[in-house]
């Protein structure tokens, strides 16, 4: 059972409405380090879940716990340092220039690090530095997805133990430059403790990169278990398909069953 001292954010019967759509009630622990997939059929409720997580969604009822403390209270330089998100879509409004954009991450921080330093580590990391010198105008929604995680990187470059959430992070990209961002993502969140929260419609990228599944349907919770085999059943059910499996050294792998194949 988790301990009490690690939980990092908390939903205590939390419930929200969007028109005549109740979501929740939501009772979910989540605890520092932890590598969490969002999962379910489109429409299901699975980034209106990461908005209730962040507290961009004011709830109807119930709780939601940052380190013990309502995130409603939480002031938004203290919350920066504790909570950085990656929504699934990014407004360009604005040409702004690339390196602009990345300091944002760096809003209400005393840098004991040179900040350009920073920007430059973080924009390398998302395989963003070849845009610093531009503005966000004239790039592509690849290439403007790789500028906003240089900037969650910068945001959460020295903070331990902070709750990452992403919703669909990796769909602008090319397969090849989707492994290697997850890979960096994911070591980034490891090597300071963060807890990672994705939103995925990648049932495979679920099964290879994270500990734990949340599964959605119609805006509500279907089940919380961790990354196994015996999950599969419940995957099955949730989208209503059938998967076959491939054991392998390097890990699980799935396929869609063919129609012929459910008879």
């Amino acid at each position: 059972m988790k301990g009490m001292t690690s939980i990092l954010l908390r939903l205590l019967n939390a419930k929200l409405r969007i028109t005549s759509t109740q979501f929740g009630p939501f009772s979910i622990d989540i605890v520092a380090g932890e590598r969490i997939a969002i999962l379910g059929p489109s429409g299901a409720g699975k980034s209106t879940l990461l908005r209730l997580i962040s507290g961009e969604s004011v709830i109807e009822s119930g709780g939601i716990l940052l380190n013990g403390k309502s995130i409603s209270t939480f002031k938004i330089d203290s919350l920066s340092h504790q909570l950085a998100v990656l929504p699934q879509s990014y407004p360009n409004t604005f040409d702004l220039p690339v390196d602009l954009v990345i300091e944002l991450g760096r809003l209400n921080r005393d840098d004991s690090v040179s900040l350009d330093d920073i920007v430059k580590q973080a924009a390398t990391l998302a395989r963003a530095d070849h845009l610093l010198t531009r503005t966000t105008g004239g790039l592509s929604g690849g290439e403007l997805a790789r500028v906003h995680l240089a900037r969650v990187f910068a945001q959460f470059w020295d903070v331990q133990a902070g709750l990452l959430l992403v919703d669909e992070p990796l769909s602008a990209f090319d397969p090849g430059l989707q492994y290697e961002l997850f890979q960096r993502l994911s070591s980034f969140a490891r090597s300071r403790g963060h807890a990672l929260v994705a939103v995925l419609h990648d049932v495979q990228l679920a099964l290879h990169g994270f500990d734990r599944l949340l599964m959605i349907h119609q805006g509500q919770l279907f089940a919380d278990c961790p990354v196994s085999l015996a999950a599969l059943p419940k995957l099955e059910k949730l989208f209503g398909v059938r998967f076959l499996t491939h054991q392998s050294d390097e890990g699980l792998f799935l396929r869609t069953a063919d129609f012929s194949e459910f008879s």
